[in-house]
């Protein structure tokens, strides 16, 4: 698998880290730094869940690019609750250490997005797919093959961001979200779709393939 690059700072986090740094640095002036030392441990946290490495797009023909940093929870056969279809669903779970940039894992134009409100289990569990808060993409790549991905909020996330608009066109690994505080994401391919990981295995969004779309539809 690949590793990530150089590390960047999320845009969603700027606000986050500055009130972060901010607080640190007046607990350190006003109470000295033992008791700043705790404000200083959160800033850290907050900077490394905001982080947003560099990403090598690999150009892999029929390639599903990872679209979130995470362990592979669910592999196989699935119904697709968007298209109602027969598909192959992959899913992987994000915890707060994970980068939670979304990316886009195949090319293609945005058909339709749809949003739905709901709870907030924890998202390694499979109940997540039907019943947490969650915002799925559908696109079709220039061969007519339907991918949908699907984010969806954890048990302490609360802010699901999506920048896609129906009718974007989408290059795969283009970073399309973002999620707060550890969640998922799930795919559902086309059926024939042929896995590229295994269960359990940790992937990178934008660097990773983790599958093979079927040649026809």
């Amino acid at each position: 698998m690949a590793l990530p690059g150089r590390i960047l700072l999320a845009r969603e986090g700027w606000v986050h880290c500055l009130l972060a740094l901010l607080l640190a640095v007046m607990v350190h002036w006003l109470s000295g730094p033992w008791m700043a030392a705790p404000f200083w441990l959160i800033l850290g946290f907050v900077v490394q869940f905001f982080r947003d490495p560099h990403r090598d797009i690999p150009d892999i023909e029929n390639g599903v690019i990872a679209p979130a940093d995470g362990k592979v929870v669910f592999l196989g056969e699935a119904e697709d609750p968007f298209l109602s279809r027969k598909a192959f669903k992959i899913s992987i779970f994000m915890n707060v250490f994970s980068v939670h940039a979304n990316r886009t894992p195949v090319g293609g134009r945005v058909k339709e997005i749809w949003y739905h409100s709901g709870k907030f289990f924890n998202a390694v569990l499979d109940k997540a797919s039907k019943e947490n808060e969650r915002n799925a993409v559908w696109v079709e790549d220039e061969n007519g093959r339907d991918v949908v991905f699907v984010q969806i909020a954890g048990l302490i996330a609360r802010r699901i961001l999506c920048y896609s608009s129906v009718g974007d066109q989408l290059r795969a690994g283009d970073r399309y979200g973002f999620i707060r505080f550890g969640s998922r994401v799930d795919l559902y391919l086309p059926f024939g779709a042929q896995a590229e990981v295994s269960l359990g295995d940790t992937v990178y969004s934008g660097s990773d393939i983790i599958a093979l779309l079927p040649q026809s539809i």
